[in-house]
């Protein structure tokens, strides 16, 4: 089986799809810290409200982020906390340690 037939590329290479937009990265991030209304996003990545409602469902659904209604607002949080690790690594690679030319992953 070729890794264009592999459901488990697919699903990684639909994974990473999820998270391809500047808002969505950005929104992982502060979800790092806890918790987030939609609110709080929308003003994190000046948006309107469509718009991040719209990055946040391709997010829940790929499973990155689960949501919680308390009362009128709804809340945010990372489903998988480690996914800031893979950031880490990818800074690495952005970054790389100029004494030796190869990107470091350090966490």
């Amino acid at each position: 089986m070729t890794a264009l037939n592999d459901p488990h590329y697919k699903q990684r290479a639909d994974l990473l799809k999820a998270m391809a937009h500047p808002s969505r990265l950005r929104m992982l991030a502060a979800l790092e810290d806890g918790p987030l209304c939609v609110c709080d996003l929308q003003k994190i990545v000046g948006s309107d409200m469509s718009t991040v409602s719209k990055h946040l469902s391709v997010m829940r659904a790929a499973g990155l982020v689960s949501d919680q209604k308390r009362g009128l607002q709804v809340f945010y949080e990372l489903r998988v906390p480690c996914i800031m690790r893979f950031f880490a690594c990818m800074e690495s690679v952005l970054n790389p340690n100029e004494s030796d030319g190869e990107a470091v992953c350090t966490t």
